[in-house]
């Protein structure tokens, strides 16, 4: 018998009628379970500046934290040396910031990068024609035990947010037995197991030593609408990718680690009391506010640690430990000398550091994967054999202490999105870097003795950052983010620092400095983007239409900079044949009467044409003239090519484009410069460098 289209309509709504109120009961009608989005796949840098009430406003210094804490961790975990393996319980608090009830969190599990060879980060390092190296037994995971919200367990399910391999297990998604309420806070109780891979990039074991990073479930970032270019509530929480590093929320960490008696363990934050033994353990409780990761380290062969105290003017004093091995005891020393100049430098450029303590750590040898990086009041620098003043060892040592240390102001404090926009932290670092350590020679003696007067081949400055990024055909814009790069990250941070050097010349080292120590004050325990830092430019230099010309032209696309002399002549400009008015009449001016004509001082028409085969960069053309004087000429706008002239009497000697070097993206240097006579000192000049690098390759062939 057929139902009646009528009687099934009213079935429906009384069916509607009696299980609504109960759905409404437990804050889960249909319209509130919508899924919240994940943030684009391959999404780089943002173009909308951030709204001012993004992320709770600005830091007044007047709240009762420092940062608007979202994620507060409590973790206990026990090290097993021998195994490499850890034994973790954690209590994460994470407080809903939307507008709307949260049914599902998303957690970071890092080490499942070095579960195998099919997560995101290993297939896209076979991608990039490289391979970890690792082998049986070397290989690392998380696995979780339990999570339960309150008394009940959560299942969870491995996503993969960017389409990576199914494979992959670095993002797990939580389904809550109870939503989150806007506003309201969830805890959940979660048992994990790591076990350490052998040193790989930013964590692992090697020998007795241990960096245990990036080594427990972390939940990832709701981002809300006029935060990073989000239009509405989105998840960003990335799988792990080769070159890409992390992004999370501030909050508070307080942490047990338990290790054997005999590991000296240094880690992020402050040591609360003194470590208790118990059963050949050692617990030590560590905890930091205001910080969005947690890392630490532990060995049995650290040698008796360096400590001091650096003291800002009028500041408050802060702790420095330096944990070194027995073999790279002679490292410790500078670490701990280019540490206070950091802090020194840092203060006073940007702001105030403002943790209590800073612990440095120099890897022991044959683990250098566990060098040069960096977390929340802590970080590793480089392990180098000559720490002598002017070797390009102690330039290593010092360079990478500067960078780690920067970190914590550019990644820890104000902490951008590493993902989708390295260039906020490894680029703008790596310019801060340089501005502070400049153009630092290592000495060559070979080469030295082939220059008069001795000298050296100078490593590093923003002329080596000029170097090592791609020029002439750049394929990726500065903003892009880490793992989409056809010439892989290090762009990400070579470019930036020349882009940075750049618009500084433009804007004037001053305006620089005061724009950046507003961004600092801005944006600190917040999470700028791209478009928040040009803004910040743009507004206290006031030079809007330059600032934003930039970024549209480096940061949001990819153009190189190709100005170049094409020509450069200074011919005598002789009387010509023809008619000429003579005595109020028109005669005829022969070759003959121009031969027997009396002389005349000479006079020289200086042409210049200058080439654009790239992006329109204001530039400064300075010609030179025989007599010692000199005409300069500004070349802006977009015409692809210039012409100017000058009638002087005396010839030219030489032309030059950008004489300032205001403009280091420029492809090529040797063609912004062209002399009316041969000049040998170009080519002596280049002689010499490339002397100075196949000496560095032969230094370098002789260490291995």
């Amino acid at each position: 018998m057929r139902v009646p289209h009528s009687l099934i309509v009213a079935a429906a709504a009384a069916v509607v009628a009696l299980v609504q109120p109960a759905l409404l009961a437990q804050g889960s009608p249909p319209a509130a379970r919508q899924e919240i989005p994940f943030a684009p796949p391959h999404a780089a840098a943002v173009a909308t500046p951030s709204a001012a009430t993004a992320w709770g406003g600005p830091r007044t210094g007047t709240e009762p934290t420092l940062s608007n804490r979202v994620a507060n961790y409590r973790i206990e975990a026990r090290l097993d040396p021998v195994r490499h393996t850890i034994e973790g319980r954690q209590q994460l608090t994470w407080r809903n910031r939307s507008d709307r009830a949260v049914h599902s969190v998303y957690l970071h599990l890092y080490l499942n990068a070095f579960r195998n060879g099919d997560s995101t980060f290993m297939t896209e390092l076979r991608a990039q024609g490289l391979t970890d190296g690792m082998g049986e037994g070397e290989w690392g995971y998380i696995d979780l035990r339990h999570v339960r919200q309150g008394a009940t367990d959560v299942p969870w399910t491995f996503v993969q947010p960017d389409g990576g391999p199914h494979t992959d297990r670095t993002v797990v998604r939580l389904d809550l037995p109870q939503s989150v309420a806007p506003g309201a806070s969830t805890t959940l109780d979660i048992a994990f197991f790591d076990q350490l891979p052998r040193v790989t990039a930013r964590t692992g074991h090697f020998g007795t030593f241990h960096l245990v990073a990036q080594w427990f479930p972390k939940i990832g970032v709701l981002e809300l609408p006029g935060e990073r270019g989000a239009t509405a509530p989105r998840w960003n929480v990335h799988e792990y990718h080769t070159d890409s590093e992390y992004y999370a929320d501030f909050g508070h960490y307080d942490v047990k680690l338990t290790v054997p008696k005999g590991y000296t363990v240094g880690a992020t934050g402050a040591l609360q009391g003194k470590p208790v033994e118990s059963g050949g353990h050692v617990t030590h409780h560590y905890a930091q506010g205001d910080v969005h990761d947690f890392a630490w380290t532990a060995d049995n062969r650290t040698a008796p640690p360096l400590r001091a105290t650096w003291t800002a003017p009028g500041g408050k004093p802060v702790d420095i430990t330096v944990l070194y091995p027995p073999d790279y005891a002679s490292n410790a020393a500078p670490a701990l000398e280019m540490t206070k100049k950091s802090l020194d430098y840092f203060a006073g450029k940007l702001g105030p550091y403002p943790y209590d303590t800073l612990t440095v750590v120099i890897a022991p040898f044959n683990a250098a994967h566990a060098g040069s990086m960096e977390y929340p009041t802590f970080f590793t620098t480089d392990s180098v054999r000559d720490v002598s003043p002017g070797t390009r060892d102690r330039y290593d040592l010092d360079f990478v202490t500067v960078h780690e240390f920067a970190h914590m102001y550019f990644h820890g404090i104000v902490a951008s999105n590493e993902f989708e926009e390295p260039m906020l932290d490894e680029g703008v670092n790596e310019y801060w870097n340089v501005r502070m350590l400049g153009q630092r020679p290592a000495s060559l003696p070979v080469l030295a003795s082939l220059l008069k007067g001795g000298g050296a081949f100078a490593f590093g400055g923003f002329p080596g950052e000029r170097f090592d990024a791609p020029r002439e055909e750049p394929a990726d814009p500065i903003g892009a983010n880490a793992y989409d790069r056809l010439e892989g990250v290090g762009p990400a941070y070579s470019r930036t620092a020349v882009m940075l050097h750049d618009l500084q010349a433009q804007l004037g080292t001053e305006v620089m400095d005061r724009a950046f120590r507003e961004y600092y004050r801005r944006w600190q325990f917040r999470h700028p983007s791209a478009a928040d830092l040009r803004e910040t430019i743009a507004e206290v230099s006031g030079q809007r239409a330059l600032v934003e010309r930039v970024f549209a032209q480096q940061v949001y696309a990819v153009q190189k900079v190709d100005d170049r002399i094409a020509s450069l002549t200074s011919e005598e400009v002789a009387p010509q044949p023809g008619l000429a008015a003579r005595g109020g009449k028109l005669v005829e001016v022969t070759p003959a009467m121009l031969a027997t004509a009396p002389s005349t001082p000479p006079r020289y028409r200086t042409t210049v044409v200058v080439r654009r085969r790239g992006a329109a960069v204001p530039q400064v053309l300075v010609v030179k003239f025989a007599d010692g004087g000199r005409e300069t000429v500004r070349w802006n706008g977009d015409a692809p090519w210039r012409r100017f002239e000058w009638v002087k009497g005396v010839p030219a000697v030489a032309a030059e484009l950008d004489p300032e070097r205001r403009h280091l993206l420029d492809t090529n240097k040797l063609d912004d410069t062209r002399t009316l006579e041969a000049d040998a000192q170009a080519t002596r000049r280049w002689t010499m460098d490339f002397a100075a690098v196949f000496q560095a390759l032969l230094a370098l062939v002789a260490a291995i």
